[in-house]
């Protein structure tokens, strides 16, 4: 079974800037993904260029899909996170708690996580989650995303916006297995950092991984394949 985390900059290809739906889908398709997390996902709203994107890739890739909002821009228009499946799913998103005292410097904005059941050979629990960017929100991102997973079959993945050495991500180092620590994943045209992650549960055996070359988005994809258990 393969497991993917990609970025998408909502479909937005990295090199000709215009919206590629299929470009994107070859990339999870190149990939062989079985399950897809994906990140800066739009769904269907008033502004223009709003439309059900996690829809669409799912019709190019024959893949169920599931859309969790974190945010609506204008007020109209949702964005956030998606997965993809070739196994049935049945999925919920989870709000992410804001800081109630803002202490980071960069653009605060509200943040969601997906927790997904994949019914596979045995049930695996997915979460998606796209961290923020001030300490603080992802403080508050770890411990949700904690507080959803499962301690068996249970894979967490998602773009961190924080490098590896981030004290805010040790308590997932410390529950879970991080697929790897040096595959450097942004930005995707000259790579020098890794904000992008796959983490597993002790249960799961990983048996590759692998990191994209190509620069489809700002951030070049992840992927694990793992043995079914």
């Amino acid at each position: 079974m393969k497991i993917m985390t990609f970025n998408i900059l909502h479909c937005m290809n990295y090199s000709t800037k215009k919206i590629d739906f299929s470009a994107f889908a070859d990339e999870i398709l190149s990939v062989g993904a079985d399950i897809a997390g994906l990140n800066e996902v739009r769904g269907a709203g008033l502004l223009p260029g709003y439309t059900a994107q996690a829809k669409k890739l799912g019709e190019l890739t024959s893949m169920n899909h599931y859309f969790g909002k974190a945010i609506s821009v204008a007020g109209t228009s949702p964005y956030g996170n998606a997965i993809l499946s070739r196994y049935p799913i049945t999925a919920e998103v989870f709000a992410v708690p804001d800081p109630k005292i803002k202490t980071g410097k960069e653009m605060y904005e509200s943040r969601a996580v997906i927790r997904a059941v994949a019914r596979a050979e045995k049930n695996y629990t997915v979460l998606v989650t796209h961290m923020g960017l001030n300490k603080d929100e992802r403080i508050n991102a770890v411990k949700t995303v904690l507080s959803l997973a499962s301690d068996e079959r249970c894979i967490i993945m998602g773009d961190f916006n924080c490098t590896p050495d981030a004290e805010e991500l040790k308590p997932l180092f410390e529950a879970f297995n991080c697929s790897d620590t040096k595959d450097l994943t942004f930005p995707s045209d000259a790579p020098k950092k890794k904000i992008d992650y796959i983490f597993t549960s002790r249960d799961i055996e990983i048996i590759d991984k692998g990191t994209s070359e190509n620069a489809v988005s700002d951030h070049l994809a992840q992927w694990i394949e793992i043995k079914e258990n």
